[in-house]
């Protein structure tokens, strides 16, 4: 029986999977764990009732664990594994905090209007640190095999590439080749090629964010 798996639909393409770095992330564990789910896409700018039933807060993604809906891609990730221990993505605690704070630096510098702020230093400091990370430790961030934060990171990196590329003509430093290998692997496995927006649904995605900015 397939877990159904509310998802963000694209703007401006409402049957289209969108671009949600939290819901990429449930779509690539269930893909990494070869558990059979249903997609159900909502458009986020116009929520149908089923939805907000389901997701009162209106947030993606909720997924159907035995009849109840669960928001929360922590959560739900947490879910994931205990019910499908197989193959094991646990990251070990030591690692489970690595990039952690990428997210947040991207986010900054994608909406700042004032270049000489930090953000951008900021965002760098983040992923220089990663970077000497996967030099000590990788290709993934617990070495050998993927886990659960490499699939957290993977669609924030797709992120920045494709947001940062578009809006600010900013590229990922050459000298990070850890970090550039690493996303190399991330991006090429099947389940990240199978899950992926594509780069103008993650630009739209990001229009309106920026423009208000």
């Amino acid at each position: 029986m397939a877990i159904e798996v509310v998802v963000k639909a694209a703007t401006g393409a409402p049957d289209v999977l969108g671009d949600c770095p939290f819901c990429h992330r449930v779509l690539l564990t269930l893909e990494e764990k070869k558990v059979a789910y249903k997609l159900l896409l909502v458009n986020l700018s116009d929520k149908p009732s089923w939805f907000l039933e389901v997701s009162p807060e209106g947030k993606v993604p909720v997924v159907k664990f035995d009849g109840k809906w669960v928001p929360d891609s922590d959560v739900i990730v947490g879910i994931l594994e205990d019910k499908y221990p197989d193959p094991s993505l646990v990251t070990p605690p030591q690692f489970s905090s690595v990039g952690s704070k990428i997210n947040g630096a991207f986010v900054k510098f994608l909406l700042s209007k004032d270049p000489s702020d930090g953000s951008e230093q900021a965002l760098l400091e983040e992923l220089k640190a990663l970077d000497e990370h996967l030099k000590a430790h990788g290709p993934y961030v617990a070495g050998e095999k993927v886990t659960a934060v490499d699939l957290s990171l993977a669609p924030k990196l797709y992120h920045i590439d494709i947001a940062l590329g578009h809006f600010k003509k900013w590229v990922f430093p050459e000298n990070l080749r850890s970090l550039s290998a690493y996303k190399k692997l991330l991006f090429a496995r099947e389940s990240f090629v199978k899950t992926k927006a594509v780069p103008e649904h993650v630009i739209a995605g990001w229009e309106t964010k920026v423009n208000a900015a």
